[in-house]
Parts: C-alpha cells; sequence; structure tokens
C-alpha cells in the first residue's frame, strides 16, 4: 500500500467514552440552591458526573444529589417563605448556637430515609471543620444526613454535631470550595463551582481615617449607606464576617490548587440568608452550567 492509499483511509472514530466530571460544590448558604441549577443542566446535557464533595449547602445539594431526591429538594427550596424559614428554625435558648437545626435535620431524614454514604452509587464527601481542633474532616462514609448537617453547621447560628468523639461545624471554615476532596480522589477533571467569585471589592485594602466625631460619622453617608448601616443586627454581623472570611479562603485555596474549569454563577445580589430567592439561584446556576458545557464537553474530550 503506497502513501496515498494511507493517506485516503480515514481515522476510525474514537468509540471511547468521554471522562466523567468530578464535582467540587462550594458553600454560600441561600445561593447555595444555584447548585441544583448546575446539577439540572448537567444531567440534560448528559455530561457523566463522577463523585461529588460538597462544603455546606454544597454538601445538601449534592448529597440529595446522589441519593436521587434532587427532586424533592427542589420543590422544598422553591415553596420556601420567610415565614416558612423561620418555622423551620427551632431556637436554642443557652445553647452553641442560636438554632439547633432539629426541624431541618427531622426533614432532611424524611427523604433520605438514613442513607449510609457508601451505598450510594458515585463516591459522595461532605466537608466539615473541628472546632476544637481546626482540623479539616472529610466525612466519606456513615449517616449521609449526619455528614450533610455537619458540613452546614454555621458556627453561632446552627449548633455543632457530635460525631464520632468530634465536635463538627461547617466546612467552610477550612474549605470552601472542596477541589483538594476531589483530586485526593485522583480524578482527571475536576469541575468546582464558587458561590462567591462576584463579590468584588471584599479583599480590597482601603487607607482610612478615624473619625473624632463618632455619633456624626453617619451624616456623611449616603442614603444607600444609611439603610445598610440601620438594618444590620447582631445575626446580619456574624453572617457577614463569615461571609468575608469564606471569600478570603477560597480566593487563596483556589488559587493553590485550581479546577479544571470553575463555574461561577452571578448572586452577589442574593443575600446568604435569603433562602426564599430559591428559584432565582437555582435559574443563574443552570444558565451559568449551559454557558459552559461547550468548554466542559471538550475537557471531557481532551481527557479521555
Amino acid at each position: 500500500m503506497n502513501e496515498m492509499d494511507i493517506a485516503g483511509i480515514e481515522s476510525p472514530p474514537d468509540s471511547r467514552p468521554d471522562t466523567k466530571l468530578a464535582l467540587a460544590l462550594g458553600g454560600g448558604a441561600a445561593r447555595g440552591w444555584s447548585h441544583i441549577g448546575v446539577l439540572r443542566a448537567l444531567d440534560e446535557a448528559q455530561v457523566g458526573v463522577s463523585m461529588v464533595a460538597g462544603t455546606s449547602i454544597g454538601a445538601l445539594v449534592g448529597g440529595c444529589y446522589l441519593a436521587g431526591k434532587l427532586d424533592e429538594l427542589e420543590e422544598f427550596a422553591r415553596s420556601l417563605t420567610m415565614r416558612r424559614i423561620v418555622g423551620l428554625l427551632d431556637l436554642a435558648i443557652g445553647g452553641s448556637g442560636l438554632f439547633g437545626g432539629m426541624r431541618l435535620s427531622k426533614r432532611m431524614r424524611e427523604h433520605l430515609s438514613d442513607i449510609q454514604i457508601e451505598d450510594l452509587d458515585r463516591p459522595f464527601t461532605a466537608v466539615a471543620t473541628e472546632i476544637a481542633t481546626g482540623h479539616e474532616i472529610w466525612i466519606h462514609s456513615g449517616s449521609l444526613t449526619t455528614a450533610i448537617h455537619a458540613s452546614y453547621a454555621l458556627p453561632g447560628i446552627f449548633e455543632p454535631v457530635q460525631c464520632n468523639g468530634r465536635t463538627l461545624v461547617d466546612g467552610a471554615l477550612v474549605n470552601p470550595v472542596p477541589v483538594s476532596v476531589c483530586r485526593a480522589q485522583e480524578e482527571p477533571l475536576v469541575v468546582a463551582v464558587n458561590l462567591h467569585y462576584d463579590l468584588y471589592g471584599r479583599s480590597a485594602v482601603v487607607k482610612h481615617t478615624a473619625s473624632e466625631t463618632v455619633g456624626r460619622e453617619t451624616e456623611t453617608l449616603s442614603k444607600r449607606d444609611r439603610r445598610r448601616s440601620a438594618r444590620i443586627g447582631m445575626t446580619n454581623v456574624m453572617v457577614e464576617s463569615y461571609n468575608i472570611i469564606q471569600d478570603r479562603i477560597s480566593r487563596a485555596r483556589l488559587a493553590g490548587d485550581p479546577p479544571d474549569l470553575l463555574l461561577m454563577p452571578r448572586l452577589s445580589d442574593i443575600g446568604l440568608s435569603e433562602f426564599h430567592r430559591a428559584s432565582e439561584a437555582i435559574d443563574r446556576g443552570y444558565e451559568e452550567t449551559l454557558s459552559k458545557l461547550e468548554d466542559i464537553k471538550r475537557l471531557q474530550q481532551v481527557l479521555r
């Protein structure tokens, strides 16, 4: 066979399956409902998911997804109103947090039926923080509901979770976007969802002059800033402080261990406590994923 004959033969199509992706779902409280939209878009496009690592609400959505309960979670999220949210919170006077979280846990158990993580059809890891030592805890087996509850136990808001002799709180204190968990499983393609990327300005350094007239300093503020100053309370101070910490840690960890692709829904106008805006967050997660589908599929083919 001469060279012309060889040149005229078409190479057979590559029949190898596209590489499945590992998902790292970040924390972000109410903004985390956007993870539902991300997963919907991936499923509709028939993009295979090999594993899920989740922090905080990322653990909640990711765990429900692998347990086959995403429909129920989406229905619950879209049905939330301010009144329903208050009804789900059990005030814990004198406890380690403002709310015990038991009503939420009971609601989870109704749908997850004490599913064990090792019974899921794909690997799942929830990231939590041990409050006594600061250790990053990767929960990869045992009760799914306990793992999820520990991962979203926001310090000062929800009471810590006792688990095998450890006192666990929200994993976003140490690993807000758990790319490292996926890398540790030697996954070739890692896609992460960062819920804080568009909060620009939070990392700025501002030179400031201390006012000598503390009582009159609000007079110089704009109307918008005066409204924000007037409505901030103890809970908002805690949540916003936590938001700043989480954003700083995310920037540092993603810089040192970036994913292969980062999904970044535009969510800066949705407050961390605005769980009743689930429909908006879900839609934005869906739209962001649709806009990146070509990039995802290209990476799947390159890495197969």
